[in-house]
């Protein structure tokens, strides 16, 4: 039966297979690579064009001469004082920042102590953190603002429209995800690293800090890199704690002023979406590796 198994012609109609099946596989990754490539083209295209060309020109049609035009639309997006991009991509860089490591310091923190505490009330908390992650946004949109609006009369600390109110809400919707990805990584960490450090004279802290840190690097990035695209391009969570015409607004909420009741300056939206987009996926492109290191070692490991 072994034999028949191994004939040249089973081997070579086998090889054939895998060959097929590799090509159908790189075939549909070429396809969604396209489908998922081609909003961003738009994007590129339209952004280098004038208000009447926009409208009236094939979406698809790109001349080298509209360079000069994008360049302009990036002048007038980024000085333009109504919209106030300038002080609105500062904004978004602090809210991100200050939430990407508040997220960092409590959510590893939190797993390391979840995983090493092996107890049914770690069991239970965990448990909470990942039921956490299922409950829609929108579910608590209203209650959010109104717990924000009795904290600040409680404590006196502006939760709402405040970088501090940000951080908090970005913080406890991060955290579970968060939680989940440390979790699943740390257990593949021998415990036998820690006791040797413990032996050595380092208290709990001083164990976390330098033995396990370092080592939840590659999920550490992979932490900051989703949690970091999703606070950057977030618009609903923003507009419920910060509000629209404010002073701190975030970079989707000054791409929205571009839309009017009566009229959208499209050159100037497809402009902005650009600007804002382009940091984003520079840093995913050359961190992306790490994304799905980070994501197989927690999940295998």
């Amino acid at each position: 039966m072994t034999n028949e198994l191994n004939t040249p012609k089973r081997r070579i109609k086998r090889s054939s297979m895998i060959k097929w099946g590799n090509i159908a596989l790189e075939s549909l990754g070429i396809l969604l690579f396209i489908i998922f490539f081609m909003p961003i083209v738009l994007v590129i295209i339209n952004a280098a064009k004038g208000s009447s060309f926009l409208v009236t020109s094939d979406p698809l049609n790109l001349d080298v001469a509209q360079i000069s035009i994008l360049l302009e639309n990036i002048k007038e997006v980024w000085s333009n004082p109504n919209i106030n991009f300038q002080s609105a991509f500062i904004s978004s860089l602090i809210v991100t920042s200050l939430s990407l490591i508040s997220i960092v310091v409590v959510s590893s923190m939190a797993g390391w102590a979840l995983v090493r505490r092996k107890t049914k009330a770690s069991n239970i908390v965990f448990y909470l953190f990942v039921a956490a992650m299922i409950i829609p946004f929108q579910v608590v949109m209203l209650p959010l603002v109104s717990w924000f609006r009795a904290l600040r009369d409680w404590t006196g600390i502006p939760f709402l429209r405040s970088y501090f109110g940000m951080v908090v809400a970005y913080i406890g919707f991060g955290a579970p995800l968060s939680i989940f990805l440390y979790h699943g990584f740390i257990k593949s960490i021998p415990y036998e690293l820690e006791e040797a450090a413990q032996i050595d004279g380092c208290n709990k802290f001083q164990t976390f800090i330098y033995i396990v840190l370092p080592i939840l690097k590659p999920i550490t990035i992979t932490v900051l890199l989703l949690n970091g695209i999703w606070i950057w391009n977030d618009f609903l969570l923003p507009l419920l704690v910060l509000g629209k015409g404010t002073d701190i607004q975030t970079v989707p909420l000054a791409i929205a002023n571009y839309v009017g009741a009566f009229i959208v300056q499209w050159q100037y939206l497809l402009t902005a979406v650009l600007m804002a987009m382009a940091p984003v996926l520079v840093l995913f492109l050359f961190a992306q590796k790490y994304i799905i290191e980070g994501m197989v070692a927690g999940s295998i490991k």
